[in-house]
């Protein structure tokens, strides 16, 4: 499904990674590793279609993600390394309002339904400034459930994760790649999934 086809990265003048190569069928996870700026966050944006290479292209399903943006987004969900998730607004509120925007539309049930699963029960109306780093992650990782995807690109998921928390997250990417669909995943931590393919920077 998805191709990374010999990218480069440039940083001012410095490069990066050159050639890098990658195919992503169903059921694969990809794992990125590499030292702290080797470019893993770069090479996920550029999968997210939010960066250009400085050489390269990333394909889905053959064609180019830069002909048919809005096509490649609709079976994405890219989750950055830090929580992108409004302070004011409560779990199931920053949910519902992440849903507008892929164009789609979550009901109230449904975004509770995801934060009970993913360990935040009693926590669903509370603004997410109260909220620890690892509950202000799971609020974010709770999209994986209310977002359909066949393409997961996930920077750091297991961060400010407790054990219990990194399980879980473990459990739903293996749930999801059973289904199908396809990771790709940084973390500076062995991933708590088997037959994980290393892309090593």
């Amino acid at each position: 499904m998805l191709s990374a086809q010999s990218l480069s990265c440039i940083r001012g003048e410095r490069p990066l990674f050159e050639g890098v190569g990658f195919d992503v069928g169903a059921g694969d996870l990809v794992h990125v590793r590499g030292a702290n700026g080797s470019g893993k966050t770069s090479l996920l944006r550029m999968l997210a279609g939010l960066a250009l290479p400085a050489a390269g292209d990333v394909l889905w399903n053959g064609v180019s993600i830069a002909s048919e943006p809005a096509a490649y987004h609709r079976e994405l969900l890219y989750l950055g390394h830090l929580p992108a998730i409004k302070d004011d607004l409560s779990g199931t509120e920053n949910l519902q309002l992440a849903s507008e925007l892929d164009g789609d539309s979550l009901g109230e049930d449904a975004a509770r339904a995801a934060l009970l699963r993913i360990g935040l029960a009693g926590r669903e109306d509370l603004p997410a400034r109260v909220l620890s780093a690892g509950q202000k992650r799971r609020v974010l990782l709770a999209r994986l459930l209310t977002r359909r995807a066949r393409l997961w690109v996930l920077d750091e998921p297991f961060t400010a994760l407790d054990v219990k928390a990194v399980d879980m997250l473990g459990a739903l990417v293996t749930e999801h790649l059973a289904q199908g669909g396809s990771a790709v995943v940084t973390s500076h931590q062995p991933l708590p999934m088997a037959d994980a393919r290393v892309v090593q920077l």
